[in-house]
């Protein structure tokens, strides 16, 4: 019996060992690339200077094209991340911060994930690399269920969400192989092919009175001295229950809405995201409300709407 409980214990303590070794190649291998995706790009950088960083889900990432702000003497980046939440885009706003960005703008796509404050498990995998060497990360995560096993079972987070941060993801890391995510400025253009979908709708969404995340990222714009813009993005005209928009407006009178700046359907690829030609549209719009005349003589993060 004795002989067969320190088997036990010693399968045991070699395969904690084993998972521990794992869990450290893992994270060294994330540790030091920064061109596979936003989160990396940000992680591992060095203090950056942008007029106007651009935040939110898919309806960031495909309806602000970032070289329109560039043309207009603004430097700009687009980190809106398709799938992603207000949950990681306030992380990853917290760790621009404490990298020490100077951001003059941002530009928060805030409508449809005002709904919620849950995390986007296809994206807030990303941060899970860095969990034991971020505190930042780590207080983000730290009210999640699954933290414990998260933060305390080695290699447990690699395998939990394998298909995100895996083996081929970490094999990428390592050899530093690039992605799409960081071209045309953060930019993701989307074209008209027929087949998306375009009906929406939106009668059974209600905004969060409160949003936690939500007013974390103003909370941290205003005490960073960071202008703050938070804008509702266009809908195809198809969409049901439009009057979503009317609630978020009640509920954060200061959002800007712009639900209905593009609305014909051969702008949209789908009913929730614009064309190239639909997002070129909008950011037009956009820059001319909000940055009409960017120079050297302007405190760029005054100008307003």
């Amino acid at each position: 019996m004795q002989k067969f409980l320190r088997l036990v214990i010693l399968i045991l303590v070699t395969v904690f060992l084993l998972l521990s070794v794992l869990d450290f190649l893992y994270t060294k291998a994330y540790l030091q690339s920064s061109s596979r995706g936003k989160i990396d790009y940000v992680y591992n950088s060095k203090p950056r200077n942008y007029d106007v960083v651009i935040l939110g889900s898919s309806r960031a990432n495909n309806h602000f094209v970032s070289q329109m702000f560039e043309d207009k003497g603004l430097k700009t980046f687009n980190y809106g991340m398709s799938g992603g939440h207000l949950f990681e885009a306030d992380l990853l706003l917290k760790l621009m911060i404490e990298r020490h960005y100077k951001i003059e703008n941002v530009i928060l796509e805030a409508d449809l994930n005002l709904t919620n404050e849950h995390r986007a498990d296809g994206i807030c995998s990303r941060f899970l690399p860095y969990l034991h060497d971020s505190k930042i990360i780590e207080e983000h995560f730290l009210r999640e269920e699954d933290f414990n096993y998260l933060y305390y079972i080695p290699f447990y987070r690699y395998i939990k969400f394998d298909s995100r941060i895996g083996f081929r993801e970490m094999f990428f890391n390592a050899i530093n192989k690039k992605t799409s995510h960081l071209q045309n400025l953060g930019y993701h253009p989307l074209e008209s092919n027929g087949k998306g979908n375009m009906k929406g709708n939106l009668e059974l969404l209600k905004p969060l009175i409160h949003n936690k995340y939500y007013e974390d990222i103003k909370e941290i714009c205003k005490n960073n001295n960071i202008n703050f813009i938070a804008i509702m993005t266009p809908m195809c005209e198809n969409v049901i229950g439009m009057n979503y928009f009317d609630k978020v407006q009640k509920a954060y009178p200061e959002i800007h809405n712009y639900e209905n700046a593009v609305v014909e359907n051969k702008y949209f690829s789908s009913c929730g995201h614009m064309n190239d030609i639909g997002a070129k549209m909008f950011t037009a719009r956009i820059i001319k409300d909000f940055f009409p005349h960017p120079s050297p003589l302007h405190r760029r993060g005054s100008l307003k709407r």
